[in-house]
């Protein structure tokens, strides 16, 4: 087993031309933000003056490539720069949010998985009657639908009208943390679903269709045990670089969610840095993102090598 994740160290090795290219487009587009990171901090009644010191304290009026030389050489000594709004370490406003996001895609992976399973397999098991029917009917709302009006109607449903979940916020305590993330996980899993329902639903299709399925209904295996031990394990394979792929897409649906719900995570932070012209945390909080989506790949090829025996990605496919 241990020999088939060699690729891991080669695959660590590419996430790093992918960082150097992510710190430039992430530099660059931050400061096409129109506005003046001086004149946000003071305020509009500032004079010029006062903005002009300012811009010349930050280092804002000095050429981009050098302002980008400097930051890329924060980033090499571990050093994100500090929040021009908070005067805080960039590392550490990110430290602080990031257990906030990472828990919310967690509950939301978990949430998409057990709304998708039972309805990819009732798909599967009868297509084109009622269940299938249904089943694509939900992907298909689930995909029209944007991610912040699904947050704002549970919000008014479930948290105005039947007062079941808080509005917003995080809470104090584990316990407390799951029953503020409930909306926004749910409001994520809806959107992740459709997109695992479609995939899950045609590879159980495919393997219900299989030789070896055809040998183990022969010998008796019928409903769940068959899914369980026969369909779903296979069916989930291809699935599983589905989810991978989502999961960097959940990250930047989360960024809205984490605002709409007022969740302390790297969405609000970066939303406010926006907003407030804050260029070192827009930059530390995107440099974070695009690492986890790296890291993210790397492991959903573990899940796949893992999964699937025949898959040997340190040096090709085995037969």
């Amino acid at each position: 087993m241990l020999h088939r994740l060699r690729f891991i160290p080669g695959r660590l090795l590419q996430a790093v031309p992918v960082a150097f290219g992510v710190t430039i487009i992430v530099f660059f587009l931050s400061h096409l933000l129109p506005g003046n990171a001086a004149l946000a901090l003071l305020g509009e009644r500032a004079t010029k003056a006062s903005v002009a010191a300012l811009t010349e304290q930050l280092g804002l009026d000095r050429p981009l490539w050098e302002q980008y030389f400097r930051f890329l050489g924060q980033i090499v000594h571990g050093n994100l720069g500090t929040s021009l709004t908070y005067q805080l370490p960039v590392g550490q406003l990110v430290l602080q949010a990031v257990p906030v996001t990472l828990s919310l895609l967690g509950l939301a992976l978990v949430m998409a998985l057990v709304i998708s399973i039972p309805l990819a397999s009732l798909a599967a098991s009868r297509p084109n009657r009622a269940g299938d029917l249904f089943a694509r009917g939900f992907t298909l709302l689930g995909q029209g639908m944007p991610q912040f009006w699904v947050g704002i109607m549970l919000i008014l449903l479930l948290a105005v009208n039947v007062r079941a979940f808080p509005v917003g916020g995080y809470g104090d305590g584990a316990g407390a943390h799951l029953y503020f993330l409930f909306l926004p996980a749910l409001t994520l899993a809806i959107a992740m679903s459709p997109t695992i329902i479609r995939s899950l639903r045609a590879s159980m299709i495919g393997v219900l269709e299989s030789e070896y399925v055809g040998t183990a209904k022969s010998k008796g295996a019928a409903g769940l045990p068959l899914f369980r031990d026969h369909v779903l394990r296979n069916a989930a394979i291809p699935t599983v670089s589905i989810i991978g792929v989502n999961l960097g897409y959940l990250v930047g649906g989360s960024l809205v969610i984490e605002k709409v719900f007022a969740l302390p995570g790297l969405g609000s932070l970066m939303v406010n840095a926006i907003f407030a012209r804050d260029f070192p945390t827009i930059q530390g909080v995107t440099l974070f993102v695009a690492i986890f989506v790296v890291v993210v790949g790397i492991l959903t090829d573990v899940v796949y090598t893992m999964l699937d025996p025949r898959v040997d990605l340190a040096g090709g496919t085995t037969p």
